[in-house]
């Protein structure tokens, strides 16, 4: 066989590859996407959904311990929550895998200073992805239904994995601005819409799973 047919060979299956990715991660997403759409609510709309506790999905936090406004305006979804009653606890989950990213300590942090009862707020340090904080919201914390407070483009995965563990849940879009980046932050949200399609068929525990935590108590046992 000549090289020129070699080359065209392999060229026809480098091609074949690349479509079959593409077609993997369109139907991905078009099933995240398509059996989320209806549960994305406003926060009037979950005010009486009676959840057993709102998850404020972590996000980064700035060297100075503040917030960035992805964070903020995931907080700020979560507050409003609260006061509208959709439950009578938060979860904040999100990485405290470093001294240096400390995402629960701030966001725990940023909701008592705007005036929400410190024991009703609890931490879920071990919220190193989207899945993890799912799998332990209701593993860990006992969850049956929740109200989750992120941006739109990450309600979809966060529910599709929520539904798929047997947790109840809607979500509320937490965007209050536009952000830098947001396009960056879009294709790396399709990639992990697939990757967590296949995690939520197999249902790993999450990286860390650790002892029971009873919503039933202060939230502070979960402080440090």
């Amino acid at each position: 066989m000549s090289i020129g047919k070699l080359t065209g060979k392999a060229l026809g299956i480098a091609v074949s590859g690349v479509a079959a990715a593409v077609l993997l991660l369109a139907g991905t997403n078009a099933i995240v996407l398509g059996t989320t759409v209806n549960d994305l609510k406003k926060t009037e709309e979950v005010a009486s959904y009676q959840a057993d506790a709102i998850v404020v999905l972590g996000a980064q936090v700035y060297p100075n311990g503040q917030p960035s406004h992805v964070l903020q305006d995931r907080l700020d979804c979560g507050a409003a929550l609260y006061a509208a009653g959709a439950a009578p606890k938060i979860i904040v989950s999100g990485d405290n895998g470093t001294p240096t990213n400390n995402e629960v300590e701030a966001m725990k942090r940023y909701l008592v200073n705007l005036g929400i009862p410190s024991e009703d707020i609890f931490c879920d340090h071990a919220g190193f992805a989207t899945y993890d904080s799912m799998y332990r919201a209701k593993h860990v914390f006992g969850c049956e239904r929740i109200v989750v407070a992120t941006q739109t483009y990450h309600l979809y995965r966060s529910l599709y994995i929520a539904h798929s563990l047997g947790l109840e849940a809607v979500g509320v879009p937490s965007e209050a601005r536009l952000y830098g980046g947001q396009p960056w932050f879009s294709t790396r949200e399709a990639a992990a819409r697939t990757k967590d399609f296949f995690k939520s068929l197999v249902q790993p525990e999450s990286t860390f799973v650790g002892d029971p935590i009873s919503l039933q108590q202060s939230g502070d046992v979960t402080n440090g």
